[in-house]
C-alpha cells in the first residue's frame, strides 16, 4: 500500500511478549524510535536527556509536543496498565443535568454556535 512506502516503520517494544498474554516492554533508549536530547517533562524533574516524543500536550485550546525519558515512559506505562487491569475508575460527580431530583430534561441553548458562520465557507 503507498502509506506503507509514506511512512517509516515504528518498532512496538514488546509486542511479542504481548501477543503471548504478557505487557508490551516499555520504549528504551536507541530502541529504534526517535529518541533526541531534551528535556523530560514527566517524573524526573525536566533533565536534559534522550527523550522520545509521547504525544501532544494540550492546555487551554493550545497544544505543544510532550517527550519523556526512558524510566519516565517505564514509569507512565506501569501506572497506565496498572489502570487497565484494575480497571481503574476516577470518582467524579454526576453532572448538573443528572443531579439527584433533576428529571426535566435541561434546557436547550438557543444561540449561534461560533462555528455555523458562513463567513470563510465557499
Amino acid at each position: 500500500m503507498l502509506t506503507e512506502l509514506a511512512l517509516p516503520n515504528r518498532v512496538i517494544p514488546g509486542i511479542a511478549e504481548f501477543a503471548l498474554g504478557g505487557l508490551p516492554a516499555p520504549a528504551a533508549t536507541n530502541d529504534g524510535n526517535a529518541w533526541v536530547d531534551g528535556l523530560c517533562w514527566l517524573y524526573c524533574g525536566q533533565r536534559w536527556t534522550r527523550v522520545l516524543w509521547i504525544g501532544p500536550a494540550s492546555v487551554a485550546g493550545a497544544q505543544a509536543a510532550m517527550y519523556a525519558c526512558g524510566p519516565c515512559i517505564q514509569e507512565l506505562q506501569e501506572r497506565v496498565w496498572r489502570s487497565i487491569l484494575l480497571d481503574d475508575q476516577p470518582a467524579h460527580a454526576p453532572h448538573p443535568s443528572q443531579a439527584a431530583g433533576s428529571d426535566a430534561p435541561a434546557e436547550r441553548r438557543s444561540g449561534r454556535h461560533r462555528g455555523q458562520s458562513r463567513f470563510l465557507r465557499r
